[in-house]
C-alpha cells in the first residue's frame, strides 16, 4: 500500500527564521511560502534529494498548527506523508482494518495539489500520518 516517504513536517513558530536556518544554515533548496485557508497553515518545502521537509506556520485562529504549537512552542514534527497510488482504495483498506481516518474521511486537496488523508496518531505509534496519491 505504501509507496515511497512525501515528507516530514515540522511545525513552527516562526516560518521565516526557519527558512532562514534551511537556507542560510544549511544550504538547501526552499520553497516560496504558500498560504493554505482550507488547512489553516502556510507551507514551505525544503528539498533533501531523496524527499522533503513541510515547514508549517499556522494561519488564522483555527488553525490545528497552532494549537500542536501550544502544547510545543519550540515546535517539532507534526506528521509522516507517504505516498499511495490510490487514495481511496487505501482509505477504504485502512478503515476495514480499523484505522481511523480523521476528518470526514473524504480526501482534501494537499499542498502538491494532491488529494490527502490524515491517520489517527493513535493507529500509527503515536504519529499523524498523511496520505498523498502519488
Amino acid at each position: 500500500m505504501l509507496g515511497r516517504l512525501n515528507h516530514v513536517a515540522l511545525a513552527v513558530p516562526d516560518l521565516a527564521a526557519a527558512v532562514a536556518t534551511y537556507r542560510n544554515t544549511l544550504g538547501a533548496e526552499v520553497s516560496e511560502p504558500q498560504a493554505l485557508p482550507e488547512h489553516g497553515v502556510t507551507v514551505v518545502f525544503v528539498n533533501v534529494g531523496n524527499t522533503k521537509i513541510e515547514l508549517l506556520e499556522p494561519l488564522g485562529d483555527g488553525s490545528p498548527i497552532a494549537a500542536f504549537l501550544e502544547k510545543f512552542p519550540s515546535g517539532g514534527m507534526h506528521h509522516l506523508c507517504y505516498e499511495v497510488d490510490d487514495i481511496l482504495a487505501a482509505r477504504d483498506a485502512l478503515k476495514a482494518s480499523g484505522a481511523r481516518v480523521l476528518g470526514d474521511g473524504n480526501p482534501r486537496i494537499g499542498a502538491h495539489g494532491k488529494p490527502v488523508l490524515f491517520l489517527h496518531p493513535k493507529d500509527f505509534l503515536g504519529t499523524l500520518t498523511e496520505l498523498e496519491q502519488s
